[in-house]
Parts: structure tokens; C-alpha cells; sequence
């Protein structure tokens, strides 16, 4: 039962990062670089403060985090820093390649690393006992998943004409979409490394009363510190490289107002992944919960082809590309039961 339960909390974040880059559609008048620093600024800095200071008894936050060794915070620091690289590349992958494929390449690297090297590096022998080796097994289904949606992307990337392409994806580029989420992938799965190096402030966290759902909150503080750190260098060079960074008040206050709505939204959607990933990983049995990261990454790509089919992206492909994204999605979601059998 906690199993489901925490897989269930999990499935609750996934919905709200498979959503995350619809609000976008909303927003006027702006750049990539500038609407995506507003999310950042959002997502990493003012909701992770107002989540922590929520869930942590009154008055204790700063004491969780004087009480933290020095290492330990720059560690997370640090780990948010290369999470914030994959993350900004992440980004540019949905750009290049749509919300459905874009974040199924990206997600599923990230499914792969985050959830095999943290007990390789801690000396786990994964395949010594029957939990780790329901762990790798779920991992290989995820990654079969993985290829049979990506191969359904394939299929997309012949049936479409040119025309086709950019009206779906205005920035359709496959190839230089594919690097680009490979790499976000593999970056993006130091936010899991984020999460195990934080361990010791979490149990400062739960030893201050925390309830043990909302122990990473100030974990997630320092990892976001971190990524927006590498978001906001990058965003603010092509503010000026461009010339965009008139665009935050160059617009009319009406586009203005509905721009910082639409990106806080992204923010808060975005933020909710690991809000919930957080409560779901407390709840899901020792053996298991290395596999948390897994479930969440799952079932993130599982909901974003969902939106992707909602938004048209793959109309026009033909039956058999469907048939083979459907099937995608179904091994993916079978992937997050495998651990439970």
C-alpha cells in the first residue's frame, strides 16, 4: 500500500511537469531566453523558499540549514549548478523537437543515469539482492519504452512534410533536437544526485519535527539555488547578445501582467514534480526507492506524449506511428510497476 501511495504522489508531480510548457503557448511578445528566465525565477527561487518555509515547522528553516555541514549545502549547490545545464538544455530539446518527443529522449537518459549511478557510486550491487534486481529490470523496461517512443518519433519525422513539421513544432530540427536531449538527459540526472547528497539535511529537517513527506523541501532550496545560477547566466547572455532584454518592459502592461502569469504558472507546474517526488519517495519501501526516480521520469514522458496528443503533435503521422507511441507509453507505464510485482 505505501508503494501505490507513493507512486501515486509521484504520478501527481508528473502531471504537473508533463504540463509545465503548455502556459508558454500563452505568453506574448517574448523570447525563449526571457520567458524561461521568468520560469526559473519562479520555480527556482521564490516557490522552493515558499514551499519550505510552508511544510517546516515555524522558525526552524534556517536552523535546518545552519545546522547543515558547509560540504553538504556546496555538494547540493553543486549538483544543482550541472542539474541547471541539463535543465536549460531540456528546454531547448521541447523547442527543437515538441513536448512529446523532446522530453521523452531528455526524461529517459535522465531515467537510466538518475536512478542507476547513485548506488553504484555508494557500492551497491544491485543485482545481490531481489530488489536491485527488480530495480535494473524496471530500468530496462523504462529505456524499451523509451526506444519504441522514440522510434515513433522516427516514423513522425518521415511521414511529415517540411510544411508539416514547423506548423506542429515551429522549430522542428530533429537531429540537432536529439543531441540536445541526450545531453540534457544525462545532465539532468544529477537532480537525483541533488537529492541523495542532501540526505543529511533532510534527517536535520526531520529531527526538527519536519513530517517525513516534506523532509526534501530545503534540499530542494539549495539544488534550485544552484540551477538557477546556470539558467539565469545563460538567459541574461542572450538577453544581450540579442537585444531581448528590452522585452521585460517594452510590452504593454496588460502583455506584461499575462506574461508573469502564464511563466509563473510553468513554474509552479514545473516545481510540483519534485514537490510530490519528494512526498512519494518517503513513502515507497527502503528496497524500492531508488526507483522513485525512475517512476517519476516514467511517468513524466508517459503524461507529455498524452499532451503531445492533446496539441496535435502528432496528427498527420499515420496509424502505425501511433500505434508505436501508444505501446511506448504502455511499456512505460508498466515499467513503473515492475519493482512492486
Amino acid at each position: 500500500m505505501d508503494a501505490l501511495i507513493g507512486t501515486g504522489l509521484i504520478a501527481i508531480g508528473s502531471i504537473g511537469t508533463a504540463s509545465f510548457y503548455v502556459p508558454f503557448k500563452k505568453v506574448k511578445q517574448w523570447s525563449w531566453e526571457s520567458y524561461w528566465l521568468m520560469q526559473g525565477l519562479a520555480a527556482y527561487l521564490i516557490i522552493p523558499w515558499i514551499f519550505a518555509f510552508i511544510t517546516v515547522p515555524e522558525g526552524e528553516l534556517m536552523n535546518i540549514f545552519a545546522e547543515t555541514a558547509a560540504p553538504t549545502k556546496w555538494l547540493i549547490i553543486l549538483f544543482g549548478v550541472l542539474w541547471g545545464i541539463g535543465g536549460l538544455t531540456f528546454g531547448l530539446s521541447v523547442r527543437y523537437l515538441g513536448i512529446g518527443l523532446g522530453q521523452s529522449v531528455a526524461l529517459g537518459f535522465t531515467a537510466a543515469f538518475g536512478t542507476l549511478i547513485p548506488p553504484l557510486v555508494a557500492g551497491q550491487n544491485l543485482l545481490a539482492s531481489t530488489s536491485g534486481i527488480l530495480t535494473v529490470l524496471g530500468v530496462i523496461v523504462c529505456i524499451v519504452g523509451i526506444a519504441v517512443v522514440g522510434y515513433a518519433g522516427y516514423l513522425k519525422e518521415q511521414n511529415l512534410s517540411e510544411e508539416e513539421r514547423r506548423k506542429a513544432v515551429k522549430e522542428f530540427a530533429l537531429r540537432k533536437g536529439i543531441l540536445i536531449a541526450i545531453f540534457a538527459g544525462i545532465m539532468s540526472a544529477c537532480m537525483n544526485y541533488g537529492f541523495e547528497a542532501g540526505e543529511p539535511m533532510a534527517e536535520i529537517a526531520r529531527q526538527h519535527g519536519t513530517n517525513p513527506l516534506y523532509a526534501s523541501n530545503p534540499v530542494l532550496v539549495f539544488i534550485l539555488i544552484g540551477g538557477f545560477a546556470t539558467n539565469f547566466i545563460y538567459c541574461v547572455f542572450l538577453n544581450i547578445k540579442k537585444g531581448t532584454g528590452r522585452e521585460y518592459l517594452s510590452v504593454k502592461p496588460g502583455v506584461l501582467l499575462n506574461n508573469i502569469f502564464f511563466t509563473f504558472l510553468a513554474g509552479l507546474l514545473w516545481f510540483l514534480q519534485f514537490h510530490f517526488y519528494g512526498m512519494g519517495r518517503s513513502q515507497l519501501p527502503a528496497e524500492i526507492s531508488i526507483f522513485g526516480w525512475s517512476i517519476l521520469m516514467a511517468l513524466n514522458i508517459s503524461f507529455s506524449n498524452i499532451w503531445g496528443l492533446f496539441l496535435k503533435e502528432w496528427k498527420g503521422t499515420g496509424r502505425r506511428t501511433l500505434i508505436f507511441l501508444l505501446i511506448g507509453i504502455a511499456v512505460l507505464i508498466f515499467s513503473v510497476f515492475v519493482v512492486q510485482f
